[in-house]
């Protein structure tokens, strides 16, 4: 039996219901089952067990990798919601807000060494290869989300840099989750690559529809404020795109724009403007749809069943499919 994404999607949700991590103190360990248990899309070990379901692999010991993989992830969103000072998570208070900050960060800690320990669960032939492949992405979400926080404060980023920034903050561990998946199954090198490689373009073209949703997106559907990147001054593929196609006044106007604090209505329209004036919208999906093909050319050199294949299509159309 094949199962579509949304099954892996509730088996995975379950599973974490199921099998909370507990312990004592008793401080240390509620943060983690409450951030586990906040939701989400559950995008990363979905992906692992359609990898693992792409090379006909055991499913259970993908699913510990899967769950490994999950437990990664809110790992880097609990530490990352302390240095963003952010107050909520999936609307509801961050771990930090909730508790306190030192104890966010040993949870975190905790979180970290549990998703090895699921990990080694998973029992692959080839385990260094998959830690390997674990310690790797590991470093570059960190070097990711370093070079986003750097950018913050500079104001000669460029494009390739941004794209570089997306792809070890976000993509890489997309690319991760599918690579994990094809390892435990035993998919060979040229298969493991590929699969790879279809997660990390998934991953970039997936984080510049988000840029363009923020700006051009329906409220409603996108789930987010629109313009909030705008009034927060924040690079995206938009702003830079802008940058490296505007003349000099125009890159005079956006400058006045980023340092404009009186109405943020107006700073969104007038940015919004010249987004539209530079053809900056369309720019952003000519970017995207070439990410977004590099990814399906990768899933296409995969010689297994078109029937196994499909789910990860499915998934990956889907994503690529919000309401724009």
């Amino acid at each position: 039996m094949i199962n579509s994404w949304r099954t892996f999607s509730q088996i995975i949700e379950e599973e974490i219901l199921k099998t909370p991590i507990l312990g004592e103190p008793i401080e240390l360990y509620q943060p983690i089952d409450y951030i586990l248990q906040l939701g989400g899309k559950r995008v990363r070990p979905v992906l692992c067990l359609l990898a693992a379901q792409l090379f006909e692999g055991d499913k259970k010991k993908a699913l510990n990798a899967a769950i490994g993989v999950e437990i990664f992830h809110n790992f880097t969103l609990v530490h990352d919601d302390i240095m963003d000072e952010a107050p909520l998570r999936r609307g509801k208070p961050t771990v930090h807000q909730k508790w306190n900050r030192d104890i966010a960060i040993l949870s975190g800690d905790v979180m970290l060494v549990k998703a090895y320990e699921k990990l080694i669960e998973s029992e692959p032939r080839n385990l260094s290869l998959l830690l390997n492949l674990f310690n790797q992405t590991a470093i570059q979400v960190c070097e990711g989300q370093q070079f986003d926080m750097n950018f913050e404060k500079r104001t000669d980023v460029t494009l390739a840099e941004y794209l570089k920034m997306i792809e070890l903050k976000t993509a890489v561990l997309l690319a991760c989750s599918l690579k994990i998946g094809a390892l435990v199954s035993g998919a060979n090198e040229q298969e493991a690559a590929l699969i790879y490689e279809f997660g990390k373009n998934l991953g970039i073209a997936f984080q510049i529809q988000d840029d363009y949703l923020d700006a051009y997106g329906d409220p409603e559907k996108f789930g987010k404020r629109i313009g909030g990147d705008i009034i927060s001054n924040k690079k995206t593929f938009l702003l830079l795109s802008a940058i490296e196609n505007a003349t000099l006044d125009e890159k005079s106007a956006i400058e006045r724009l980023t340092q404009n604090q009186n109405s943020e209505e107006e700073k969104v329209q007038q940015m919004l403007n010249l987004y539209n004036k530079l053809g900056i919208p369309e720019k952003s999906k000519v970017r995207m749809n070439e990410y977004f093909d590099l990814c399906t050319s990768s899933l296409n050199r995969i010689e297994r069943k078109e029937e196994l294949k499909a789910p990860l299509l499915d998934l990956a159309n889907t994503l690529m499919e919000r309401n724009n």
